[in-house]
Formats: C-alpha cells, structure tokens, sequence
C-alpha cells in the first residue's frame, strides 16, 4: 500500500486536542441519562474484550480515563468524556460474550442500538475489530445495521502488534480493507493499532481532529 501524503494542519491540530483535558462528563445506563448533545461525537463499539477501553484510554493520554478490565462486560452504561471542549469520546458496552446478567445485557444493548441509530451529533462510529481474528458475524451484524441508518462508521484494528508475522499482518489488514469496501456506509479507510505499542495511534488522533475541525 502506498503511504498517505501529510497533512501538517491535521497533525498541528491533534497534537494541540489530544494534549488538553479530557473529562468524564456522563455515564448512561437508560435513555433518560444520555447528556445532551452539545457537541460532536465518536462512538466506540466493539465485541467484549477487543479493547475498546483501552485504546480510549492511550488516545487521550491518560492510563485511567476508561475502565479496563480482563474480564468481558465490565463496561454496562454509556460513557461519555469531554475532550478539550472540541470532541465527544463515548465508550459503549461491548456487544457478544459478556460475564453479567442476562437481562442487564439485553438492556444495555437496546440503548446502545438506539443511541447508535438516533443519536443526532454521532458524526463517526468507531468498529473495533480483533486483528487476530478479522470480522466475526457479530461485527457484521452491527455494520449492517448501520449500514441500515446510513451512520458512518470505521473499522480500527486492535491488537495489531499481536499478530506476529508482517505477512500476516499486511493480509488481515487488506482483508478487512477488502470487506468494508462491500458495506455502504463503511469509511474506506481502515486503521491498524495497538494500544501497548501505540502503532497507529497518531493516524487515529488525526481522523478525529478532523471531525472536530469539520464541526467547528
């Protein structure tokens, strides 16, 4: 794959967001907790455990912002965190296997889906995908639907730095590239990341700048 031109405003801009605060401004477990929508967001989803919390987490430059844990569920609500007045960051439950109540996961997944679908300012959904694994039905099934609502949304690798061969890493990232070019409203461009050796992190940075420059 060729490498992308620079682009020195989006760079400049990133580098000024992500060094300012962010804050923890709600968490929402009913519809009625959602904070209002001030601003412009980007949303975090994923499967249990693919490490939405921790990318959140290394993103922002702060090691405890979201709560990471081994054990998968352990986010249940809507977590919204104020970067720099400029951006929304909301961290959501992650979707397939989860160690908690039968009914609590169902509940939680219902508000995840609606704010998914209705939520006004969501200017990108970010679709967090296990490099080691690639697209499970799962991942597909949560793409369709926003395919369905014409949301945009961008699949983001985790994990990167786990698959171990290059070749193996170059193959999982034009596969993925290959199947979100056959979804509608899938951004085109997939990213490849690790939070604990922060491949990618810059790139992400600057795809998010650009949303609050857009916004602004």
């Amino acid at each position: 794959m060729s490498a992308e031109k620079s682009d020195p405003a989006a760079e400049a801009f990133a580098r000024w967001l992500f060094a300012q605060s962010c804050d923890f401004v709600a968490g929402a477990a009913e519809e009625s907790r959602l904070p209002p929508d001030w601003g412009p967001e980007v949303a975090f989803v994923g499967r249990s455990n693919v490490g939405k919390s921790s990318l959140v987490n290394v993103l922002t430059g702060r090691t405890v912002l979201a709560k990471v844990s081994r054990t998968p569920g352990r986010t249940q609500q809507l977590n919204f965190f104020n970067l720099g007045g400029r951006l929304i960051l909301v961290d959501l439950p992650g979707y397939g296997y989860a160690k908690a109540e039968r009914r609590k996961i169902e509940a939680w997944t219902r508000l995840a889906n609606r704010y998914l679908k209705g939520r006004r300012n969501l200017e990108r959904v970010l679709v967090l995908i296990d490099a080691r694994h690639g697209l499970k039905d799962s991942d597909r099934a949560v793409m369709a639907a926003l395919d369905g609502v014409a949301r945009t949304y961008q699949l983001i690798l985790t994990k990167f730095d786990r698959v171990k061969k290059k070749a193996g890493r170059e193959k999982i990232l034009a596969t993925v590239t290959a199947q979100a070019a056959t979804y509608r409203a899938a951004h085109p461009k997939v990213l490849a990341t690790s939070s604990t050796k922060g491949k990618g992190i810059a790139a992400l940075r600057q795809e998010l700048a650009r949303l609050a420059i857009a916004q602004s």
